[in-house]
């Protein structure tokens, strides 16, 4: 999942339904509830904590769910309110939508397109553009579904991933109130529609994110159920409102089982998990339990109406919508991975700016009477989005004054190095491994220098491998270089291998194996020595069979991302293409040149000292940019290695 989430309270504020203590309907009176503001909080501040402190809180991306069923709760009461009194109009619905959301929504989306002009390349500000626009559009789930991948850019490099999530409810926004009002127009059971669309919409999901996870995480059909959960407490509660009869301990067990069930999520909930999924329960039916007990449950009324969460509360949309740009945009400034103070403090400017935004903003704007105002802010989105296309049509960067200057030529990215290999290069055979390969944006990554099935040189590993193919396929015009990888270690007892090795060992005129790989990752020390072990088998076994086997260092990794490197202009610094040389840390290497000692047709290539030297590793050199992100070689990279390696090649006998 590639892909780090973020998750919006928009509906704070709005008058939320008491579960009223008597026996009439509760869409008499909406009346204030705290606690729910307290629910928010917890929302709101776990999804901050989950993105500022990595790894502190696993589960914290559940706050989406919770949010959903806030919202979905909200929005079904006020619909249903207003069709049970006769009174609903989707005019005064939607006039209330654009004041609640509108007016911190442009603030953000301004003030990134602003800092964006003036602080990020220029590819980076026509990403950044596109987003603006999607988000302006309420499409942002929608880009960030096609985008996502495993070479995604990261996704802490992206100011506006957050709003994926507001327009999952947006477009729940634009379906709901209508099928609301045809049902109750046709005297159709509103809880009984509620379910079965719930029902279909989890039964979508379960589906999903099996087979097509991204979609599940990103499209609204496989998400609507979490807003319907809250969607059918207002429904339930519509048909058998609660009692003041109701005992209070139970209440109180109720919300407190919720709430056990909130924080269990939190805990054990991980990226790693499939999500939403079956998972999405703990989250979701836990906040409808809390929302179900009522405000006079202790939890509720002792615990969520405290004034520090109930505050929290009341600026957690703000606080959604900055928090996430604001740790962005110092990640992109920083390069690297940015220290945890400087998170702290990040964060801690943006709950001001939270504050400010919700203060004189949003409180001066969402109860201004009239027609005026939503059409206002309804235009001036409209210029928000338009300024978005207008950046990501390229214009932004190129009219701008100022901003990063190119310093290391070089594409950055994983597109225009694939670009390359599609332009310069053949899909592999046999057709079995090709099929078996895996892929990037549709384009197999299998492939050879020259058509036809004659190979005599095997480029063996993982992505650490396939970055040196461009290289050597130009260093090696007379020879025809295939790349076989896969994602684990490149060794006979892998059964990603199998096929890769039986073609190999079977074809004679395959003399040349080079084989390279992450080493560090794929010689963990936790299991280095049967790793080690299992490879020197793999190149005796090649070497055996009559091959000339090469190894071939890893290069040297950085903390820092290309970017960084490639422009200067906004940071002020200098040596930024510079890191202190770890290649005494890098353990694998003592066990490279143990198994490649004594054996002639093993040979170890040095190669990682072709970027370092005098006790530091560079990403650039001579105005070239050699790296695509932190650890993978760019094309021009690919072949300044490549000539090292086949300085230190022998001929094939």
């Amino acid at each position: 999942m590639n892909a780090s989430p973020g998750f919006p309270p928009h509906a704070v504020g709005d008058r939320v339904d008491a579960f009223a203590q008597s026996p009439r309907p509760v869409f008499d009176h909406l009346s204030y509830r705290s606690d729910v503001d307290g629910l928010r909080a917890i929302a709101v501040l776990s999804v901050v904590a989950f993105h500022a402190a990595p790894g502190r809180m696993p589960g914290g991306f559940a706050g989406v769910d919770m949010f959903f069923v806030i919202s979905g709760f909200l929005i079904a009461s006020i619909i249903q309110k207003g069709l049970v009194s006769g009174h609903f109009s989707f005019l005064e619905f939607y006039s209330r939508r654009i004041k609640r959301i509108f007016p911190a929504l442009l603030l953000t989306l301004a003030a990134c397109l602003a800092v964006g002009y003036f602080l990020l390349s220029d590819e980076e500000l026509i990403a950044l553009s596109k987003h603006v626009l999607a988000g302006a559009g309420f499409a942002s789930n929608f880009v960030l579904w096609r985008e996502s991948g495993y070479f995604d850019p990261s996704a802490e490099m992206k100011p506006l991933l957050h709003l994926w999530s507001l327009g999952i409810e947006e477009q729940f926004y634009l379906v709901w109130p209508f099928a609301l009002w045809m049902a109750w127009k046709r005297k159709f059971d509103l809880l009984t529609l509620t379910v079965a669309v719930g029902l279909f919409s989890f039964a979508l999901n379960l589906y999903q994110v099996g087979l097509y996870p991204v979609a599940s995480f990103y499209l609204p059909f496989s998400r609507f159920w979490e807003l319907l959960v809250g969607g059918g407490l207002a429904a339930l509660n519509l048909r058998a409102p609660p009692r003041a009869s109701s005992r209070h301990y139970a209440r109180t067990s109720i919300s407190f089982l919720g709430l056990a069930m909130i924080a269990v999520g939190f805990v054990i909930l991980d990226k790693s998990r499939s999500f939403p999924g079956a998972w999405a329960i703990l989250p979701t039916l836990g906040t409808a339990f809390v929302i179900w007990a009522g405000a006079q449950a202790w939890p509720n009324r002792v615990l969520l109406s405290n004034k520090v969460l109930v505050w929290f509360g009341l600026i957690s949309f703000p606080l959604y919508l900055w928090h996430w740009p604001a740790l962005s945009f110092l990640r992109i400034l920083e390069g690297t991975e940015v220290a945890q103070w400087k998170r702290a403090v990040a964060v801690v400017g943006a709950i001001i700016l939270s504050w400010l935004t919700y203060e004189f903003v949003e409180k001066a704007i969402r109860h201004r009477p009239g027609r005026r105002v939503p059409m206002a802010l309804l235009a001036l989105m409209v210029i928000v989005g338009l300024a978005g296309a207008y950046g990501y049509a390229g214009n932004g960067a190129t009219d701008r004054i100022g901003g990063p200057q190119v310093v290391n030529q070089g594409a950055v990215g994983h597109t225009p190095f694939f670009a390359y290999i599609r332009e310069h290069s053949f899909p592999c055979t046999p057709a079995a491994i090709r099929e078996q390969a895996v892929s990037w944006e549709g384009f197999v990554r299998c492939f050879q220098s020259k058509q036809g099935d004659g190979k005599d040189i095997v480029l063996l590993g993982d992505s650490h491998a396939e970055h040196l193919f461009p290289g050597l396929a130009s260093a090696l015009p007379e020879n025809n270089v295939v790349f076989y990888g896969m994602g684990g270690l490149p060794v006979l007892d892998n059964p990603e291998y199998s096929l890769v090795f039986k073609t190999l060992l079977d074809d004679d005129r395959m003399k040349t194996v080079i084989v390279a790989a992450s080493w560090a990752a794929k010689l963990p020390p936790d299991s280095k020595q049967a790793s080690v072990e299992a490879l020197h088998r793999t190149l005796l076994v090649l070497a055996e069979d009559g091959k000339q086997v090469y190894v071939v260092e890893d290069v040297p990794g950085f903390s820092f991302i290309p970017n960084r490197c490639r422009y200067t202009g906004r940071l002020g610094v200098s040596n930024l293409c510079v890191e202190p040389d770890r290649k005494a840390n890098a353990g694998y290497v003592p066990s490279l040149v143990e198994i490649t000692r004594d054996n002639p047709r093993i040979v170890l290539v040095k190669l990682y000292d072709l970027f370092c030297s005098d006790g530091v590793c560079r990403m650039a050199e001579g105005g070239i940019l050699h790296y695509r992100d932190d650890n993978h070689l760019s094309v021009p990279g690919s072949k300044m290695a490549a000539r090292v390696i086949v300085s230190q090649m022998v001929p094939a006998q």
